[in-house]
């Protein structure tokens, strides 16, 4: 596995919340985090401590153990997309947990987390799915009771045979081209390798 480049990236300014069931498992967390540049991380232990923070700061990134002790990590997840406390609610938050079943994986996906990742944690997993947020152009979506980023990475179109649920999906079926298609010998000129003066 490759190890993601960290001098392209600064994540010197990023504000990290991290959320664990235990104040060791906060601080190993927070080591990893400073491994990776960030000054600036913020520890609970509970949910309310949790809530307590982002009612007096804004945040880049939220990771949590849903296990946490006073309260449940998804609700607390559900309860902060639907707060529209803004930027907060919208967040990137990553659930981490030593309980990787698959119903926990698709509850964290329909609560609107962007990723669960099983415990232990590899540092270089955590990294590149941080990096992997930071590029992440999909947008935020309010559907029904789903808040959250938008849970199809792939977009292909509605599925055959239906409407679509964007607003940006056609309604209507795609007809003939209005200008002529490109010649083979444009599209080859296109795609060959041009010099560049300086």
């Amino acid at each position: 596995m490759s190890v993601p480049d960290l001098t392209r990236v600064n994540l010197s300014k990023a504000i990290v919340l991290v959320v664990e069931t235990t104040t060791h498992a906060a601080d190993v967390l927070a080591q990893i985090l400073k491994g990776f540049g960030v000054a600036e991380t913020h520890r609970c232990t509970s949910v309310k401590e949790a809530e307590k923070v982002l009612t007096t700061r804004s945040v880049d990134l939220i990771i949590v153990d849903p296990d946490v002790k006073d309260g449940d990590g998804y609700e607390f997840l559900r309860k902060l997309r639907a707060s529209h406390q803004e930027p907060n609610c919208y967040a990137p938050i990553i659930l981490i947990s030593g309980h990787a079943r698959i119903s926990n994986v698709k509850r964290a996906r329909d609560t609107g987390a962007n990723f669960f990742i099983g415990k232990p944690i590899a540092p270089n997993t955590l990294l590149e799915r941080i990096l992997w947020i930071g590029r992440d152009k999909r947008p935020f979506v309010e559907a029904g009771v789903y808040i959250g980023p938008d849970r199809r990475f792939k977009f292909e179109g509605p599925p055959p045979n239906s409407e679509g649920r964007r607003a940006s999906d056609l309604t209507q079926p795609l007809g003939d081209a209005d200008e002529p298609n490109m010649s083979q010998n444009e599209i080859d000129n296109l795609l060959k390798p041009q010099r560049v003066l300086v």
